[in-house]
């Protein structure tokens, strides 16, 4: 849950201001500064009725999902939200957080700030050319040795009777997915992919969101819909579906294809119309699987009704909530089994909580995230949404994640995504996260890996096969459990999975009760609660105590229990 992400991500418009249809102003005035905002239509409203309305009160729409009637619109108006009041096709206007002040090193602050990707650097370690011995296990690939995650799930003993169908389509709503990866590019469909973002490099104050183009990898704000320039989504992808080809790691579904859909920055953020647009178009296209490891910002819990927000942010916090879920109804009715990250925040979902992350990223010169108490009526998209599952993380002990969010009736299934301190003594090892790749071009941009291409950090891996190199990356989180979920969902769409008129594909409420029936039932910790001791490298020692609450078969730390790929394909 990223990584991963309410409002529309688009670059900042370069074109003049707008003219606004309220009376002229003398001509000695500065000229109206034009705004964006979101404005989510009434449902049943023709677009056109909306679009006459948005017009009628100055604004022209810049983007438009018709299938949830969300657009994004540009306007000159101060008044333009108050002109939409009354209107009968509206259903509500939010400003476009794009335009705004962003936190000061939003790249760096969005990935720490969202806690669902630790990429453990506290020491600096070496890591050269990594071949595993090779064994008898079917998907023994290279670094098989160090995926203690596909143990955890059996995904290994599951490929010697499925290693899934390359008719699945499995959507990847991330930060992209470096397509050219070579243990990627085999099940990557460039195709089909897709990005539904554009760059953003500084905000209304000069502020740094995705930084200059001209230092991207790519040296564009417009990237490839096989481009990956945050690391988190190619990380997922590779969780998902590296092929066995005798190269680096494996996937839980190694012959399923891949498709990105990207709906978030590079600097982590993922904002409402993005994230509308990647779940329709996945319906759209018959995606059978999504993974959706983020939560949509600027609000980690949206509220309808929150005492302490103001009314346009109360606004805008209803506009995300009825606008994902439109999307992810829209996504399910088309077929599309939803699967989305728990969160890291280290809290139980189903009680009241503070949060003082939220909004993560301002509107207007001087606003900042402030502390709010957290009822359970207010949410977190999408992974609160209505027909996802949520996932919780677990290291390779099984037991829940230091930082796994969780709760009774909130988690639905439990899957491996690392725990660095899931160890002997409670020390850190980085070998307790989950490895999967990493793109070389930002291995070489942040100066992870040599002039030879060697890595000169721990949490970076190289493997070879002949002249082809693939980098690797540790990462921990929910983000990680999330995909290996997603695999094993794709395990039995493709084994269970009819063709119909429609394509090839599988109930997606089927395949949510086979993955949750066949998962490994895990009790709560003797007692009831769990207290985690993490002894740092600093010296520093931290505890926390979680309490776990259900029974066996369904708890708040596992749900319905650890998804298992041999015995959701009926082994």
């Amino acid at each position: 849950m990223k990584r991963v992400s309410a409002i529309a991500a688009v670059a900042a418009l370069t074109a003049a201001a707008l003219t606004a249809p309220a009376q002229a102003a003398p001509a000695t005035a500065e000229p109206a500064s034009t705004k964006e905002y979101v404005v989510l239509y009434k449902e049943g409203a023709s677009a056109a009725e909306a679009q006459k309305a948005i017009q009628a009160a100055g604004g022209t729409v810049v983007k438009v999902n018709t299938a949830v009637g969300l657009a994004t619109v540009s306007t000159a108006n101060a008044g333009f939200a108050d002109a939409l009041k009354s209107s009968a096709a509206i259903e509500g206007v939010a400003a476009n957080r794009v335009i705004g002040k962003a936190p000061e090193s939003a790249r760096v602050k969005a990935n720490v700030r969202k806690a669902i990707e630790a990429k453990v650097i506290e020491k600096e370690g070496r890591h050269g050319t990594k071949r595993a011995k090779w064994n008898a296990k079917p998907s023994a690939e290279p670094l098989d040795d160090l995926q203690w995650d596909l143990d955890v799930v059996q995904a290994n003993q599951a490929h010697k009777y499925e290693q899934g169908d390359k008719r699945v389509l499995v959507g990847v709503i991330d930060t992209g997915v470096d397509g050219t990866h070579p243990d990627i590019a085999p099940n990557f469909s460039n195709s089909l992919s897709r990005n539904f973002t554009t760059d953003i490099p500084v905000d209304a104050n000069g502020d740094v969101i995705d930084g200059p183009c001209e230092e991207e990898p790519d040296a564009s704000c417009s990237d490839p819909a096989n481009v990956d320039e945050d690391g988190h989504g190619t990380h997922v992808a590779s969780s998902i579906a590296s092929p066995l080809n005798k190269l680096g790691v494996a996937g839980v579904a190694p012959k399923v294809t891949i498709v990105n859909i990207r709906a978030g920055q590079d600097s982590g953020y993922f904002f409402l119309q993005p994230s509308v647009d990647a779940l329709t178009y996945a319906g759209d296209i018959g995606v059978d699987v999504v993974n959706m490891s983020y939560y949509i910002d600027p609000w980690l819990f949206n509220c309808a009704n929150h005492p302490l927000d103001s009314a346009a942010d109360q606004a805008e916090q209803r506009i995300v909530i009825q606008a994902t879920q439109r999307a992810l109804n829209y996504a399910h009715r088309k077929g599309v089994t939803l699967i989305a990250a728990a969160g890291n925040g280290a809290t139980d979902y189903t009680k009241e909580l503070l949060d003082g992350s939220s909004p993560d990223f301002a509107s207007e010169p001087g606003e900042a995230p402030y502390d709010r108490t957290i009822p359970t009526s207010c949410v977190s998209m999408p992974s609160e949404g209505n027909h996802v599952i949520s996932v919780s993380s677990v290291g390779n002990s099984t037991r829940k994640a230091y930082y796994s969010d969780y709760g009774n009736g909130y988690v639905d299934v439990a899957a491996p995504g690392g725990d660095v301190y899931d160890t002997p003594g409670n020390t850190r090892d980085i070998t307790k996260a989950t490895l999967s790749a990493y793109p070389e071009s930002l291995a070489r941009l942040n100066g992870e890996i040599d002039a030879n291409g060697v890595p000169t950090v721990e949490y970076v891996v190289r493997d070879c096969r002949g002249s082809v190199c693939g980098y690797y990356q540790y990462l921990q989180g929910t983000s990680m459990a999330s995909p290996r979920a997603v695999g094993v969902a794709a395990l039995i769409v493709s084994n269970y999975g009819k063709q119909s008129w429609g394509g090839f594909g599988m109930d997606p409420d089927a395949v949510e009760r086979r993955l949750e029936s066949t998962a490994t039932a895990t009790r709560c910790p003797a007692g009831g609660s769990y207290t985690y001791t993490r002894n740092l490298p600093s010296g520093s020692t931290v505890t926390a105590t979680h309490a776990c609450e259900g029974s066996r078969n369904s708890n708040g730390f596992y749900g319905q229990g650890i998804v298992n790929a041999l015995s959701a394909i009926g082994r």
